[in-house]
């Protein structure tokens, strides 16, 4: 009698199980199932309704693509290139794929999309994953000589085996020597017969563009020291530059400034003969803006699309631990001393040193950008009441001194030469 209500009690489950297992089956009629054989594909199209019947031949990383065919849900695997993309069986049917093509880039570029089945067989088309021209965003040295290691950074500088990087100087001179390169920088070396100012071209497998910046750029040069690049060799007003000025033959392209004092730990104590230039508009100085390269670029950018540039040197052994050093535009006919401390006059404070405690260039010159857009404090660090306007462009001052940083006391060489102005495009 009890075996008999256990065999009863077990039977009843099992033909739940068996229920559960019919009703399974019964909800789910399209429940994924792995096909056999090998796929075919017919074309590639955009997977929105609004551009469905545009067919591609390409798409660039991240982007969605629909693949249509027959049999394609016998694929277990999709490859673009080398790089394996992600599949979704929600997405996949007998006729198409929706699936997104992989962020990484390729190792070896094939332009084809493989799929495997489950017993390995591949399936392979003609498919390009679409990757950006390279960009040169900035350079170490913008006014390196021939012979000099140089640095262009940006991205998408790809080098293949089989289709190199290549770049080429203004004036359609070949770089010959490149020792490095990376996906967001190459290393190369200037070669001689550079004679031109202008853009840097660079070309890869995807195309070829030019840089951002100019390479020896003297479009708008306000002083390069001496007065062979369009730029004044001497400024003028109390401390003109002829304190500080130097032509030892170690410049970034002849002579130069040298700011060098002992700087106090809380940014103040700073001698001015020093650590300063000025140059104040006046009869017989031109108003800086009205100069022909800085009217021709007010006339084609806004203030906040251009930059103050110049090349820097700081050795190792004089780094900078405090202090800013203080960029100012002045007024014409007004400007002076006073317009060190004027909370109305807004200027950059330039303090790199403040990320990690102490910054250097390792004795080289390095390209130093500051854009307009930070011209925006006043010399104890806060937000300047007044913007950056063009009636603030009548003369300039250089000042290590202020900033509101307290850091530590340092022995500061910092080396300038070539003080522009640059589109920041």
């Amino acid at each position: 009698m009890k075996n008999k209500r256990y065999i009863n009690w077990l039977l009843v489950g099992i033909m739940a199980v068996v229920g559960l297992a019919t009703t399974s089956c019964k909800d789910q009629p399209d429940k994924y199932e792995i096909e056999e054989g090998l796929p075919t594909v017919y074309y590639v199209r955009s997977p929105y309704q609004s551009t469905r019947d545009s067919l591609m031949t390409g798409a660039y990383m991240g982007n969605t693509i629909c693949i249509v065919g027959d049999n394609l849900r016998s694929v277990v695997e999709l490859w673009f290139n080398d790089q394996q993309a992600v599949l979704n069986t929600s997405f996949m049917t007998d006729h198409t794929i929706l699936v997104d093509v992989p962020n990484e880039l390729p190792v070896v570029p094939t332009d084809k999309i493989y799929m495997v089945n489950a017993a390995g067989q591949v399936y392979s088309f003609d498919f390009q994953v679409l990757i950006p021209g390279p960009v040169g965003s900035s350079m170490s040295n913008e006014w390196a000589q021939a012979g000099e290691t140089v640095t262009i950074y940006g991205d998408y500088l790809l080098d293949y085996e089989n289709d190199h990087l290549s770049i080429r100087m203004p004036g359609d001179v070949p770089v010959t020597e490149i020792t490095s390169v990376s996906k967001t920088a190459v290393t190369f070396v200037v070669p001689a017969g550079v004679t031109e100012s202008g853009y840097i071209y660079i070309t890869t497998k995807y195309g070829t563009n030019r840089t951002k910046f100019y390479f020896r750029d003297d479009r708008c040069m306000l002083f390069d020291w001496d007065g062979t690049r369009g730029g004044f060799a001497i400024a003028n007003g109390w401390r003109d530059g002829s304190a500080v000025k130097m032509d030892d033959g170690t410049g970034v392209d002849g002579a130069f400034i040298r700011f060098h004092a002992t700087l106090a730990a809380d940014g103040w104590t700073a001698p001015e003969d020093d650590l300063s230039f000025n140059y104040w508009s006046d009869a017989t100085h031109p108003v800086l803006c009205t100069l022909p390269g800085f009217a021709t670029l007010l006339g084609k950018y806004a203030l906040d699309d251009l930059a103050v540039k110049f090349e820097c040197r700081i050795p190792a052994a004089n780094a900078w631990k405090s202090t800013a050093l203080q960029v100012i535009f002045c007024k014409d006919g007004t400007a002076g001393n006073s317009d060190y401390w004027e909370p109305t006059v807004p200027r950059a404070l330039w303090q790199p040193w403040t990320v990690g405690g102490s910054y250097d260039t390792g004795g080289l010159w390095t390209t130093i950008t500051v854009p307009l857009s930070n011209f925006n404090k006043t010399h104890t660090g806060e937000v300047c009441a007044n913007a950056l306007s063009e009636e603030f462009l009548g003369g300039m001052m250089f000042y290590v001194m202020g900033g509101g940083s307290k850091g530590e006391a340092c022995d500061l060489q910092m080396d300038i030469d070539n003080i522009r102005v640059a589109p920041v495009d």
